[in-house]
């Protein structure tokens, strides 16, 4: 088992700096996170090329390339497939129809990680999958370090939209020191963190600009 785990390599953690890594991509080499500093990644990656699952989810990241791009974000693939393979599924990509609004073009960068050096840096690499990338999602900021990691089975492909949410809170936490409650959508209320002390409790609820629940549940309206 010992073995095993020192294949699959050790996940990173939420709060760790990303690990740092040179690749070929589709778009030209790779030297990450350096080339990204400034903007906020998702990096993620996907069991195989041309696979079913997979090819809608790029499809859908390509058709929201552009919505990512608006909150400077940008998008990068990963599969332990070969620069080659990769070329010759995004050109295929671009031949399909998914939803009857047109073929796209994948407009961002896949790594070609035959050595599986990267998955593994990443703990991309599942017991249920050794030779094969799982679905993992990783937000990293502009500064270089990982916000948010997700983790997919290999035969649920990812809520795309989600993901952006998932930046946009981050991003509205960074801007105003606020979190997002449940179900939250950019616009919405934010909670502020609990008050730790009674008089800053007491504050809060006499604050008219707050919409207050109890003395621990906040509001703040956003817009």
């Amino acid at each position: 088992m010992a073995d095993e785990m020192e294949g699959m390599g050790r996940m990173p953690m939420i709060g760790d700096p990303a690990p740092e890594f040179r690749a070929m991509t589709t778009m030209g080499k790779v030297n990450f996170p350096q080339d990204y500093k400034g903007s906020w990644v998702v990096l993620f990656s996907h069991p195989a090329d041309f696979t079913p699952v997979c090819t809608t989810e790029f499809i859908g990241f390509s058709k929201m390339a552009e919505e990512f791009a608006e909150i400077g974000t940008k998008l990068i693939g990963l599969s332990i497939d070969s620069l080659h393979s990769h070329l010759a599924w995004a050109r295929n990509i671009e031949t399909i129809d998914l939803d009857g609004t047109g073929a796209v073009k994948v407009k961002f960068p896949i790594i070609a990680d035959i050595s599986m050096s990267v998955a593994r840096k990443y703990g991309m690499l599942q017991t249920v999958a050794k030779t094969q990338t799982v679905r993992a999602v990783f937000v990293i900021d502009p500064e270089g370090i990982i916000r948010a990691i997700l983790y997919y089975p290999m035969s649920t492909g990812r809520n795309l939209p989600e993901i952006k949410r998932i930046v946009q809170s981050l991003q509205l936490h960074d801007a105003e020191n606020v979190s997002t409650p449940a179900n939250w959508q950019p616009g919405e209320e934010a909670i502020l963190g609990a008050p730790l002390t009674l008089e800053e409790a007491q504050e809060r609820l006499e604050d008219e600009s707050l919409r207050s629940l109890e003395w621990y549940v906040h509001f703040k309206r956003m817009n």
